[in-house]
């Protein structure tokens, strides 16, 4: 884990100014702001329903250990931490770390922050009953390899819950034209439209990495409403699905 104690004071001040930057829902992370609230509200009922959690106490998700693979500045780490469960909050991205760390150590937050990859942690022999695996697998070279890998850091059982963007025209106009051309909420080239997954693909893919999908469900934009909902039938933008790690023993 990264202790911000060690940390220079003149850097501190550079990655205080980056987290306000993470966590302001105006920033350049509006997008992000703006969808967390319908990842969160997917992500809960289908932790709560796999693991029999009530969320209308305290703490439902206590005693679960979840994986936020690509947790970038902590915007789902923090909610599942405050909900009760370990977070391990992971990133390629060296700078997200030190970022996402000072913010939940200013939040009162424990949640083990680390600059590392998936295989990484496979090789460290790390076990998770949940994966958090958002927005990642359209960034990642190889799709497949990246989720057999971290179908490999689930227990027998384990859940993975994992969104992305259809390949479409819809998506090219939204993500691409719309996000970044347009309302200029991310840098040209954020997104690789090429690298897309349908839903049919990514199914695949996670019975490929040796995982039962269970669910999907589409997070939809309402620009009227300036805000996202789910979806059972609308799956043509951004999605997301769930999977489970099949137990060996019960086959």
């Amino acid at each position: 884990m990264t202790h911000t104690s060690t940390i220079d004071p003149a850097e501190v001040a550079k990655f205080e100014a980056m987290a306000a930057e993470w966590w302001n829902p105006n920033g350049k992370f509006k997008p992000l702001h703006m969808l967390n609230p319908c990842r969160l509200d997917y992500i809960n009922t289908q932790i709560a329903a796999e693991f029999d959690r009530d969320l209308s106490q305290a703490k439902p998700f206590d005693g679960l250990r979840i994986l936020d693979i690509g947790c970038g500045g902590g915007l789902l780490s923090e909610p599942m931490a405050r909900l009760g469960a370990q977070i391990v909050g992971a990133d390629a991205a060296a700078r997200n770390i030190p970022v996402a760390q000072l913010h939940a150590d200013q939040a009162g937050l424990i949640i083990d922050y680390r600059h590392t990859t998936a295989e990484d942690l496979v090789s460290a022999g790390e076990q998770f009953d949940v994966v958090l695996n958002m927005e990642v697998v359209e960034h990642v070279a190889d799709p497949l390899t990246f989720l057999t890998t971290c179908q490999a850091l689930l227990k027998p059982n384990g859940m993975m819950i994992c969104s992305t963007l259809n390949r479409n025209a819809k998506s090219f106009a939204m993500a691409i034209v719309g996000a970044e051309w347009v309302m200029r909420w991310l840098p040209k080239g954020t997104h690789d439209w090429a690298k897309f997954i349908t839903p049919e693909e990514l199914y695949s893919l996670l019975r490929q990495a040796g995982l039962e999908p269970v669910d999907r469900k589409g997070m939809v934009f309402n620009p009227l409403g300036w805000s996202w909902s789910l979806s059972s039938r609308d799956l043509s933008c951004n999605y997301v699905t769930t999977s489970i790690k099949p137990n060996a023993a019960q086959k």
